[in-house]
């Protein structure tokens, strides 16, 4: 009797105990507190908990406390640059009426001002100072910093953080096609900065910009990186063609005038980008500052150093721009090959004997990956083509039609279509974005042919002459110039020349302007 007392017993409290967890789970269980707060299921929000970096995948999104450890780290290695350029003569270039005694004497009887060497007149360009940043790389005094702080300058000094010494500084050597420069002071054992990797740079992350801001002493902002890869047309090459690199990172880091060529910081301190631009409608900092990343910053540094030059690789191809396809009807844009809307960078023509000639790419083909890296547009994808030199294998995905294609092992060539090193030529130490003038434009304006100066950025002729973008390039010394390569070939035979040509717009006056390509001015590219 006992026992079956005993099993009733345990049996009831058994099934009393199922039933109780099964109203529980059925009537209460989705009112109790959870991970959601309040207990709300409809309200996801989580609790905001700190976790400690390293417990679980989501250390990364935690921020610091604080930058005091970045900043100690980074300020000593970033350095206040100043700049002078001493005022200079120049003349207006335009040729001289010939007078009468000219032509009853013959020029010879005359002196230099009568013979074809502009009007006489002569004006002074003021002298200019200024000022920016710039980061040091090395114990032994290099430093990088910004094409713009350090362009066409006769002086150059570099005072450290914190210090009260001074030193003139070299100019190594520069780039303009991504407005970077590397400059070198006389000293050791100095502090300096550790590359980090741009790669790893997300949107959303906490950064330190660090500068000398307004000719203040070296001054620290945060912000966060607010978007990659932008092109903001503000780059000029400076060269014989227009092939600027603009794949920025975007901060929202307050960046103002002095700024230029100073650190972007990650909160370990290392360098992930030389603060180079802001966009501002007034010149002073308005929300967005822009940063050229480290990787390609490396890059370019090293070239320098290495070879005097950056040796710049070239895929080979023409694409249209967002812009432009935009601005295109749908029958313009089947006409060419292109579509509206994509991820990657639509071809529109392969240029011969280029390494995409080489890999098989097409007029409408859509390049997708470089060595595996997506690319969503043409800065991104120039960024990555920037990072290589001539003679370095990539390989290079692209949609053909609705199919995927890969070609591996494609060598980069240079503009000249091989792997040779490339050297600074006394074309390119003029600064100028050249072209030749077709046979319908040389008709048009009367003449058998030349070379229009497109654009003048730092060198040579901003340095040493007048010359406004627009002339016209007729002759060399007394040398009738038909091409770039012509006007290359007599700049390196020839230290002093004489360039003569004349401005369409302004209608037949011939100029003349004096150039020394070894002089004033050559030092800075």
């Amino acid at each position: 009797m006992k026992f079956k007392q005993i099993v009733t017993t345990v049996l009831i409290s058994a099934v009393t105990a199922v039933a109780a967890i099964f109203v529980y789970g059925k009537y209460f269980e989705g009112r109790r507190p959870g991970i959601f707060q309040n207990g709300s299921n409809d309200i996801p929000v989580n609790y905001a908990r700190y976790t400690m970096p390293g417990t679980d995948n989501r250390a990364n999104a935690v921020p610091p406390s604080d930058f005091v450890t970045a900043a100690r780290t980074a300020v000593p290695g970033v350095v206040h640059i100043k700049t002078k350029i001493n005022p200079r003569q120049v003349t207006n270039g335009l040729q001289k009426r010939r007078s009468i005694l000219q032509d009853l004497f013959g020029d010879e009887f005359f002196g230099d001002e009568f013979n074809g060497g502009g009007d006489g007149r002569r004006y002074y360009i003021p002298g200019q100072m200024a000022s920016g940043s710039g980061v040091l790389i090395s114990d032994d005094g290099y430093i990088v910093t910004n094409n713009h702080v350090i362009a066409d300058a006769d002086e150059i000094t570099v005072s450290l953080a914190n210090e009260n010494k001074t030193f003139k500084a070299k100019l190594v050597g520069t780039d303009p096609s991504t407005d970077l420069a590397v400059i070198k002071i006389p000293a050791k054992n100095l502090p300096y900065m550790l590359y980090g990797n741009s790669d790893n740079v997300e949107i959303g992350q906490w950064v330190l910009a660090v500068g000398y801001p307004l000719n203040l002493d070296a001054t620290v902002t945060a912000g966060i990186v607010s978007a990659k890869s932008r092109s903001i047309g503000i780059n000029k090459s400076g060269g014989r063609i227009n092939n600027s690199i603009e794949s920025f990172i975007q901060t929202d880091a307050a960046v103002n005038q002095g700024n230029s060529g100073g650190a972007l910081v990650n909160t370990a301190g290392e360098l992930v980008g030389i603060n180079s631009a802001i966009a501002s409608p007034t010149g002073s900092y308005a929300g967005y500052s822009y940063a050229i990343p480290v990787n390609l910053v490396r890059k370019v540094v090293n070239d320098i150093l290495k070879y005097g030059s950056v040796q710049r690789a070239y895929l080979g191809v023409k694409y249209a721009s967002p812009a432009a396809i935009a601005a295109m009807t749908d029958d313009q844009l089947r006409e060419i090959g292109v579509k509206r809307d994509v991820t990657g960078v639509q071809i529109t023509e392969v240029m011969e004997n280029s390494s995409a000639a080489s890999a098989g790419l097409r007029q409408g083909d859509i390049i997708t990956k470089i060595n595996g890296v997506s690319i969503a547009g043409s800065s991104q994808m120039s960024e990555q083509v920037a990072r290589y030199k001539p003679g370095d294998k990539i390989s290079i995905t692209y949609l053909r039609g609705d199919k995927e294609y890969t070609s591996s092992n494609i060598t980069l060539r240079n503009l000249q279509g091989n792997t040779d090193v490339v050297r600074i030529t006394s074309l390119d130490r003029l600064g100028a974005d050249l072209s030749e003038l077709t046979k319908e434009e040389a008709t048009s304006i009367g003449v058998k042919g030349g070379v229009r100066v497109n654009d003048i950025s730092t060198g040579i002729l901003k340095k040493q002459t007048s010359m406004v973008p627009g002339f016209v390039i007729l002759k060399a010394g007394n040398t009738a110039v038909t091409s770039v390569n012509t006007l290359s070939t007599i700049l390196e035979k020839e230290k002093n020349i004489q360039l003569v040509g004349f401005y369409p717009q302004r209608g037949g006056n011939i100029y003349y302007y004096n150039i020394n390509t070894g002089g004033a001015g050559a030092e800075n590219l």
